[in-house]
Parts: C-alpha cells; structure tokens; sequence
C-alpha cells in the first residue's frame, strides 16, 4: 500500500510539473473573460430592469386611462337610459334600446324595494330576481351616484359579473331603484379584448379591487395574483390603498416587475405584470452567443498551450517513466541526468519516501501480525467499519458467534440482524455516522442455526489528532442477562402458586387503563371476588389442598375471560379481574360466567369432596374517579355486598348511594 502511495505522489508531482504552465494560462484567460462577462451581466440586468419598469409604468397608465374612458362612456348610457326611463314601464322601453348590448352583456332594471322589473336580454329567471339584501343595491339606496360592484356570481346566469350601477328618482327626487349594466367577466367583450393585451416579453394586465377581490387574472398570471395575494407585500398593500407606482416583487423562487394603477371611478387596481426572466431572456441570448465564443477560443488555447508545454517539459517523460518502473518492482531508486532544478527535486523526494515506505511496511507488518494475534484470541466479538459505514473486518470470536465461516463476509453481519430489530439500527447506525458519535445499542442476532440471541453492540469513533480513521467496536452475548432479567420482570409481578398476576402486576395494569379511560373515555370495568367457603378447606384438608383449589379456581376462571383481560390473585383467597374497553353490560356477563364455573370446582379428599362459590363486585371507572383506588373501593364494596345478599351472587358497583343492584335490576340498568 505505502508502495502505491509513494509512487502515486511522485507521478502527481510529475503530472503538476507539467501541466503547471498550461493551467495557469488558462486559468487567467479564465478569469479576465469571466470577469468581464459578469461585469456585463450586473449592468445589463441593471439597465434592462429599469427600462422595462418605466415602460411598464407608461402601458398600466395608458390602459387605466382607457379603462376610465370605457367605463365613463358605459356610465353615461346608462345614466341617459335611466333619465328617460322616468316613470315608465321599464320592459317596454329597455326593448326599445338594444342599443345597450353594444356596451353590456346584459341591462336590469329594478324597482325600489330592489326586485328586477326588466332585463335585456331575457334570462330566465332573472325578472323577479330580489337584490335588496345585496351590498351594490344598499349602496345605489343611500347614494346618488354612479358605482361599480364587486366581483359576483349572477344568480340566473349563474356567470362572474360586475355590475355598472345608476340610481333611478321619481319627479321627486325619491329614490326608484336602480339600472345596472352587466358585464361578464369569464366571456364578456369588455374583458375579452383585456385577455388578448400582451405586451413585449409576455407582460400581462391583471385587474383586482381595492379590498383584493379578482376582477380579471388572465390564465398566465394565476399562480403570480395568488402568491401576490398570499404573501401581500408592503408596496402591494399600498396599491390598494390607492398607491400609483413600479416596483419589484420576490415571489418566492421568483421575481416579476409590476407597475400600479388605479381607475378611480371603478375603485379598481390595474396591474401590469411581467416576469423578471422575461425581461432578461434578450440579454441572456446575447450572452449565451458571446459564451460560444469564449468557450472556442479557450478551447483553441488550450490546444496551441498544450503542444508547447509537451514540447518544453519532454524530459518528464523520461521521468515518468522511471516511476512506472518502480512501480512493478523493475527498479529501487530514480537516476535522472538532467539540468532541470524541478526534476531533481522531483527525483531526491521521491527517491527518499520510497526509502521511509520501506521502514515503514517493516513496522506496519510487525504491527499486523501483533494486531491479529489479539483480536484473534479475545473472546468478545470485534467489528471495524470504514467513514461510510461499510464493515470491512470480524475477529473469528464474532464470526463464531453469529456463524459466519469467511472473513471477507465482514458486512453480511446486517443480515444476522433480527428482521423486527434492522430498521431500527440501521437508523441508528446512520445517526451515529452523521454525528460522529457513539454507537451503544441492545439486539436480537441470529446464529448460523437461525436461533435467536441477544447482542449488546458499542461502536466509537477512531481518530488520530483531528484526522478520523474508522470505526471499532464490540459485541457482547448477553442472551443469558436477558433471560435472567426477563425472569425476574416476571416474578416480580406474577404469583407463583397460579401463575395469575398478584397485586404489583395487576396495580400497574389498573394504572394503565385508567390512563386510557382519562384520555379517550375508553370505558373498563374492574371486578374482585373472593371465595365462599374457602377456610374449612384449609383447616380441615390442609393448605396443601387449599392450594390446589386456588390453582384450579385460576385455571377455570382464565379459560373463561378474554385474552386482552387481566386475572390476578391479590393475596390469599381474593382476586381480581380487569376487563379493558368492556362495558358494565358486557362485564355482568363474564362475571356471571365466571361466577358459574367457580361454582363447579371441587377438591376431594379421602372421606369428603370439598366446593365452593364466589362473591362478585363489579364495577367500572368513572368521570369523577381522580384514580384507580376509587374503583378498587366500589368494586370491594360491591363484592362484601355480594356475601351479605347470601353470596355466590354478582353485585354490581355498590356503595353508599347504591347498595346493590340485584338480578331484577340489572336489564333495567343497562337500558
């Protein structure tokens, strides 16, 4: 390896040599045309920009101008309309003026209370129409003067409309309703010849009112409107509030110019649009032409330098040479004949790492064989990882262990990693790397039969100064711990005469479902029994036959709940059964049930045969319970209950307020 290494510095140095002049024409070549095509870049975006502003500024203003002389004409029709319809009939006369239609996708009439007496032309549906409750007609009921709606959906026509709107007066001066101009904003005339405006580099109008409704979004400037909309910059928020102006607005990963104006009479915003890119595709073009240019010259450069070099710099070759020599093992040093300082240089260091990579590959082979003889003779697995992650080595002690035979299969320990357990690690291994930190994890392995067992794996980082090398670590066979600690979990909540849960077991348990019923109102029911009869047992078969009853009251009872219940034996003759996400309905049934079997278990000795039956609480949790223990207490209540009503009977939830529910009571309980 020091070998490759050494040779490979000399020939790199040889290789710098050589291309040294090259490069550094090139590179300043480089850098001038790179400067001046920046410099290029910022002054044309610069002027570009700028131009294109004041010439958006004077199309938005030559287009507001013409939006106001469009709508004051429409005004004015309708404002003569509505002086000669005076008392008249409206149908009658907005017959006789067709002439509207030249203006208005449709004309409505209305009367004062707001209802449409006439339209032109007819829709269906439209006559009879009530507007009273709509904003454009209280407006027109206190306000002489002309007004523009906002944006609505027609109601018969069921299209986008605004609405130019006049006041009718009687001779009075009383207000007589309204005439009103629509126009379509999806397929009107009026809007149709704004959806054609494109301006040079795709510059487009949008038109909104001053509280940000859409009045006309063109389909290109959708998704512009929407982020302006969105984002609301301060000089978009100045425009509707009656703001004239150009400005710049970053949408997000974009830029577009927009110039602001107003047409006062509408109380509309015109703004005209266009995307920065737009604006500076002309001087991208152009600097994409003269890009063609600069790159043929460097290359044409590069090719004349190239020729040159190779003609000044021959005796390299010669060198290199040499080198490729050393390399397969046909030469020990480098002797050069030449008057070049650089090569001489070249030649005195290389010629010096060769003789201190031989010490070295000495030591390192001393070092190696040291190395394996120790990890070879630990009896802890040892594992070596590269920066990426990649395991590279096994010491035989972890190969045994997980039963792999060929050292070079050091990475296919992933795939003695339980299925349940790889993601995980694998997640972990991956944190570990980014962060450089410690690998400490507790796994399930399997061995080369496919058994299970338990592997406790600590991985740390290697570095030498501030350089990191790689990965070592260890793996510990800790199957034998966990069977012993999973023995001991075990016991510590588990009777050992039943096999049931005693009192520890079935605590922890109460706990975690009144948890649940605290945070979902998942209901649970809890019930506590003892056995009738019990002590004569004892005393007069022994405890010994006691014993046995007790294992068979467990064994029956068990087979009779659910898997998901909990069955515990609290201490002596005394149970306890919790039934999660079960209600008191459900419950009585399972307690009548195990009440049942209970009640046909015996025990006989030589001259007697021994029976017994049991006092059932039943119970649930509640909204006013601040734990368990008040369960606990109704259900003990509940079962004592249960003795005083005669035993071998179920009792449910009894207490001060209700001291038991018997038999007739229950279907009534649970209706």
């Amino acid at each position: 390896m020091l070998k490759r290494f050494s040779t490979g510095v000399s020939q790199w140095r040889l290789r710098t040599l050589q291309g040294r002049l090259l490069v550094g024409l090139v590179v300043t070549w480089l850098v001038i045309i790179g400067l001046l095509l920046g410099v290029a870049w910022g002054i044309g975006q610069t002027m570009v920009g700028s131009t294109h502003l004041t010439q958006l500024g004077y199309q938005a203003e030559m287009l507001s101008r013409g939006l106001q002389e469009r709508l004051e004409q429409r005004f004015n029709a309708l404002t003569y309309f509505a002086e000669r319809l005076g008392e008249e009939e409206g149908a009658l006369l907005l017959a006789d003026t067709p002439s509207l239609l030249a203006h208005f996708e449709g004309v409505v009439v209305t009367d004062a209370g707001g209802r449409v007496i006439a339209d032109l032309p007819e829709v269906p549906g439209r006559v009879g129409l009530e507007t009273a409750s709509r904003e454009y007609f209280q407006l027109m009921r206190h306000s002489p003067w002309p007004h523009v709606s906002r944006p609505f959906l027609g109601r018969a026509s069921e299209q986008p409309l605004v609405m130019l709107l006049v006041p009718r007066f009687t001779s009075d001066g009383e207000f007589n309703g309204m005439v009103g101009g629509l126009l379509n904003l999806a397929h009107g005339r009026f809007f149709r010849s704004l959806a054609s405006l494109a301006f040079q580099h795709q510059g487009h109008v949008a038109i909104v009112t001053a509280d940000g409704s859409r009045v006309f979004v063109p389909g290109p400037l959708e998704a512009y409107v929407e982020r302006l909309q969105r984002q609301t910059p301060r000089d978009y928020r100045l425009a509707l509030d009656g703001w004239e102006g150009e400005t710049r607005h970053g949408l997000g990963d974009e830029s577009v110019l927009v110039a602001y104006r107003q047409v006062r009479v509408a109380d509309w915003v015109v703004a005209m649009v266009m995307p920065r890119r737009a604006v500076l595709a002309p001087l991208e073009a152009f600097l994409e032409q003269l890009w063609w240019t600069w790159l043929v010259a460097v290359v044409l450069m590069l090719v004349v330098t190239r020729w040159w070099v190779g003609r000044q710099l021959t005796p390299l070759h010669r060198l290199e040479g040499q080198i490729a020599e050393i390399t397969v093992g046909d030469r020990q040093q480098l002797a050069l004949s030449t008057d070049l300082r650089e090569l001489i240089q070249v030649s005195d260091a290389f010629n010096h790492l060769e003789q201190e990579r031989r010490e070295a590959l000495g030591r390192l082979h001393d070092r190696e064989a040291f190395l394996n003889a120790v990890l070879g003779s630990t009896p802890t697995g040892v594992f070596i990882a590269d920066l990426e992650g990649e395991l590279v080595y096994l010491n035989p002690a972890l190969r045994r262990l997980v039963g792999l035979d060929s050292p070079a299969a050091a990475n296919a320990l992933w795939q003695r990693i339980h299925p349940e357990d790889l993601e995980d690690t694998r997640d972990l291994w991956r944190h570990a790397l980014r962060q450089g930190s410690d690998f400490l994890r507790q796994l399930r392995l399997l061995d080369g039969q496919g058994e299970e067992l338990w592997g406790e794996v600590h991985a740390s980082l290697v570095r030498e100064g501030d350089q990191a090398l790689g990965l070592v670590g260890t793996v510990k066979d800790i199957t034998e711990r966990r069977q012993q600690e999973a023995l001991q979990r075990w016991e510590a909540e588990h009777d050992p005469l039943t096999g049931l849960l005693n009192r520890r077991g079935f605590e922890r348990r109460l706990e975690e479902a009144f948890a649940d019923f605290t945070k979902t109102g998942t209901p649970s029911a809890v019930i506590l029994f003892d056995l009738d009869h019990f002590k004569p047992i004892n005393d007069e078969g022994g405890h010994a036959l006691g014993d046995e009853l007790l294992r068979r009251v467990a064994q029956v009872v068990a087979w009779e709940v659910r898997r998901s219940d909990h069955l515990a034996r609290q201490g002596g003759d005394e149970f306890g059964l919790l039934l999660p996400s079960c209600t008191l309905k459900q419950a009585h049934a399972i307690a009548e049930s195990v009440r049942e079997v209970i009640a046909q278990v015996s025990v006989t000795t030589t001259d007697k045969e021994y029976f017994v039956t049991a006092s059932i609480g039943l119970t649930g949790f509640r909204d006013g319970d601040a734990s368990v223990e008040a369960s606990l207490a109704r259900a003990d209540a509940a079962s004592y209950a249960a003795k005083g009503q005669g035993r071998n009977t179920v009792v449910i939830d009894a207490g001060e307020s209700n001291p038991g529910i018997g038999e007739e009571a229950i279907d009534a309980l649970f209706e």
